[in-house]
């Protein structure tokens, strides 16, 4: 039924547990799993050498948490015989660049985790799995904590 499945990952237990159900969707259609994590510009304020630094630091870490998150992602995929695809990319909204990633892949579902944050939090942080629900074109799978 699903043959291109979007699995967004930040790396955290939810966002495992999403993984692992994206793999089994894909083993029992036949489908492939596309990871993506997106990273959050760097908050560049211009201010002397420093800044270069800092950002040089700051995208080293976000990608070595990246690549970490997506491994967790391959390796579940990997153990069902998945065909896996990760990628890295930065956007100012995270929901945004998941659901640019969703039509850029031509993916026909999205399974990812939510942290199921409510009342205030909520209003604060904002939801990144609300904002895709809300958006997305293609069905989303939400996977609670």
């Amino acid at each position: 039924m699903f043959k291109k499945i979007l699995v967004p990952t930040d790396g955290s237990a939810v966002g495992i547990k999403a993984a692992a159900m994206a793999a089994e969707i894909a083993q029992g259609s036949g489908g492939q799993v596309v990871g993506v994590y997106v990273i959050d510009p760097f908050p560049y304020i211009g201010i002397g050498d420093a800044s270069a630094v800092g950002l040089q630091s700051y995208l080293n870490d976000a990608k070595r948490v990246a690549g970490t998150a997506l491994a967790v992602v391959s390796e579940a995929c990997r153990a069902r015989g998945v065909p896996f695809a990760g990628d890295t990319i930065e956007r100012n909204m995270v929901w945004e660049g998941i659901l640019e990633t969703a039509q850029a892949e031509g993916c026909d579902l999205v399974v990812m985790g939510s942290h199921g944050r409510q009342g205030v939090k909520a209003l604060i942080l904002g939801s990144v799995a609300q904002k895709v629900l809300t958006h997305a074109k293609q069905p989303v799978l939400i996977v609670k904590e």
